[in-house]
């Protein structure tokens, strides 16, 4: 399937997959479709490290990166925390008898992101991040939230890196393209992590007509090969996905997470700003039911958010990890409501492959039926 993306980006396949884990990237971009890492839980070092590796495994072939670029945020420390968070924080993890952290947790769960999913906020951190990621071959550089800064832009454009911008509305479209992106995202409600509140079947089709000659994904609601047949008779020129590679085999989320995706409905998400400070859509669970209750404290805004709860969730996670029950109660992750549709952890590269075969399938099959429209 060739479309304006794949030309764009030089991949076989109309589809993104995006993972914050080089495994999991490597796998999409072997088998055809763009890998994508999600890079703002890195340090540079850290970084620098594993597109070094991904670079070594795929010989050439495309992948990109996604960023977090905020247009004007400066160094963050605890010092913008109401009192009263904390102790709601701190009540809360009492309730479900979360342990404290253990004295050498940090020292044992250094470049550990299968738990910890904390973002560099730093102005200075993101733009040591931007050096990183142009001094490797990249073919694609996606801002993760909000529109990139004029210097995203002008380091990809004296890279030829095409940048992409997701968006959640057509506002968002309109401002996007006039930062000069080269794809634009459109990003349904149904998606997993930060999100909008219009759905993927109207979004797509109202920034297509936005875009012009811009190639515009869809995302949010795609796990399926009918899904991306769905996106591309919308005009998307291919679609970005994220939730469903969380049901790979090389993905790194903690088991007792995995075992909560397989047993989810779709039903069971739910948009709330608890984590980050921006709505996000997520695995619903006790943490976020008790953010809800009368008397709680509103969520802070990003970054604050993140910098309350960080701690918060490294307890969750270990407690949870070491087989407690009630820390299992509060676990979550960032996931969209095709969560319904994981039944078996699988590889990457044989979830790529079912998608695309499953996409020409379906595009076959409609075929047929205008094929008899125009017979009749």
């Amino acid at each position: 399937m060739r479309t304006a993306f794949t030309e764009l980006v030089g991949v076989e396949h109309p589809l993104v997959g995006f993972n914050r884990a080089p495994a999991v990237v490597v796998e999409v971009s072997r088998a055809g479709a763009l890998g994508v890492l999600g890079a703002t839980m890195y340090t540079p070092e850290q970084l620098d490290a594993r597109l070094t590796w991904m670079d070594e495994q795929l010989a050439g072939r495309p992948y990109g990166v996604d960023l977090l670029v905020p247009g004007s945020v400066g160094a963050v420390d605890g010092g913008g925390v109401p009192p009263e968070h904390r102790d709601f924080v701190e009540g809360l993890l009492a309730d479900h008898g979360i342990p404290p952290l253990p004295a050498d947790a940090q020292l044992d769960r250094t470049g550990r992101i299968d738990i910890s999913l904390e973002t560099n906020m730093d102005a200075q951190v993101v733009h040591e991040l931007l050096e990183v990621t142009f001094s490797h071959r990249v073919a694609l550089v996606a801002s993760a939230l909000g529109t990139p800064p004029p210097e995203m832009v002008a380091r990809a454009r004296a890279a030829g890196v095409p940048v992409a911008a997701l968006v959640g509305t057509g506002e968002h479209a309109r401002r996007q393209l006039a930062a000069g992106v080269d794809v634009l995202v459109a990003q349904g409600t149904e998606g997993g992590g930060h999100t909008g509140n219009v759905a993927t079947m109207v979004l797509t089709p109202e920034v297509v007509d936005l875009a012009g000659d811009v190639p515009v994904l869809a995302a949010g609601g795609i796990a399926t090969g009918r899904q991306l047949a769905a996106a591309l008779a919308l005009g998307a020129a291919g679609a970005w996905t994220g939730s469903v590679w969380l049901s790979s085999l090389e993905d790194p989320a903690a088991g007792v997470i995995k075992e909560k995706l397989l047993t989810a409905r779709s039903t069971d998400t739910v948009v709330s700003p608890t984590r980050t400070g921006k709505p996000a859509r997520q695995l619903r669970s006790a943490w976020l039911d008790a953010w809800g209750r009368p008397g709680a404290p509103s969520p802070l805004p990003m970054p604050w958010q993140s910098t309350l709860v960080r701690e918060a969730w490294e307890r969750i996670d270990l407690a949870a990890e070491a087989g407690d029950a009630r820390a299992r109660e509060l676990e979550s992750f960032f996931v969209g409501q095709v969560v319904g549709t994981f039944t078996e952890l699988r590889p990457a590269g044989e979830i790529v492959r079912d998608i695309v075969a499953g996409c020409e399938q379906r595009l076959r099959e409609l075929g047929g039926v205008a094929a008899r429209d125009v017979a009749g």
